[in-house]
């Protein structure tokens, strides 16, 4: 490093490279999406606070999920909105990194969520009876927190290995927030280390996770069909399908962004891969539960009458 280089304070997030008028109008509906992604997954909350027949591991999980949701959206969309409307679209190192470090955690515990509400949809499916003993209490908040635990140690992880680097610019993210990978292009030394340990910890936290819940499916789906009943394979495949809704969009950008070879997806196409699942997964998954889970419809109905009643 020579002597007149100076160390980056803050950046600038280029955001959507757009006319004001576009970058207005995006305002609006990005707005919009963010309303809806707190009311849906806040309406799930209360559901599952309020009515006591969803008070069962797998909405146990669903209400994890949605927290997690809430925050990754939190965590990018606000700041996003207000770039949209300033000219000055900066933000200072530290927040910036804290920025990083809530995005990759809230990722990393949704993915280990999705996996614990598969196990929990194999048992009640493949091992009926003994469901209530394997799927207690105690052990849904071992998951739960071994989710959220491990989930922010490794954000912890990636957000170390960013702060033993230097920044000393240029000092331009080509990004709408704080994106690990845009963040280590601006770094002034190797980020071999950096990309390693992120590829292993897509491998991890990617694929792993997504083979199991395949995995859990494949011997699902093998039970569903044997399954006598006509209404009890119907209830299964709705439960089964909308969870594999939520998998197959969370996990497939992710991958994409995360695996597939740079050069397949430029920068631009990257921020709508990104936009993708910080803003509309987190919209669509109270969406997919609540349309496809009779369970939920129903405990709509009922919260709806009560308060009629009252």
């Amino acid at each position: 490093m020579t002597e007149n280089q100076t160390w980056v304070t803050e950046f600038i997030l280029l955001g959507f490279p757009l006319s004001p008028l576009t970058q207005v109008f995006l305002f609006g509906l990005f707005s919009l999406f963010y309303a809806f992604t707190l009311l849906g997954n806040s309406t799930i909350l209360g559901l599952i606070w309020l009515d006591s027949r969803l008070h069962t591991p797998m909405y146990f999980f669903l209400s994890h999920l949605a927290v997690v949701d809430i925050a990754y959206a939190s965590n990018n969309v606000p700041k996003m909105l207000a770039n949209l409307l300033n000219k000055e679209k900066t933000i200072s190192f530290v927040p910036c990194i804290m920025q990083t470090f809530l995005y990759m955690a809230f990722a990393h515990t949704e993915c280990l969520i999705l996996v614990m509400m598969s196990y929990d949809r194999y048992v009640a499916i493949c091992h009926p009876l003994r469901y209530t003993v394997i799927m207690n209490w105690r052990v849904c908040t071992v998951q739960a927190i071994i989710s959220w635990a491990c989930g922010s140690l490794l954000a912890l992880v990636h957000v170390v290995l960013i702060l033993r680097l230097p920044f000393c610019g240029p000092h331009e993210i080509n990004h709408f927030f704080c994106e690990i990978l845009s963040v280590l292009k601006l770094a002034c030394a190797d980020t071999w280390l950096n990309q390693v340990v992120i590829f292993a910890a897509s491998v991890f936290i990617l694929v792993g996770p997504l083979c199991l819940v395949l995995v859990s499916y494949t011997r699902i789906l093998f039970a569903i069909l044997r399954i006598q009943s006509g209404e009890g394979r119907r209830k299964a495949f709705s439960t089964c399908s909308s969870h594999l809704c939520v998998v197959g969009l969370f996990f497939g950008s992710a991958i994409v962004m995360y695996m597939a070879p740079k050069s397949r997806h430029p920068e631009e196409q990257q921020k709508i891969l990104s936009l993708f699942y910080s803003l509309f997964n987190p919209m669509l998954n109270p969406l997919i539960y609540s349309l496809r889970n009779t369970d939920v419809k129903g405990a709509l109905r009922r919260v709806l009458w009560l308060e009629r009643s009252m």
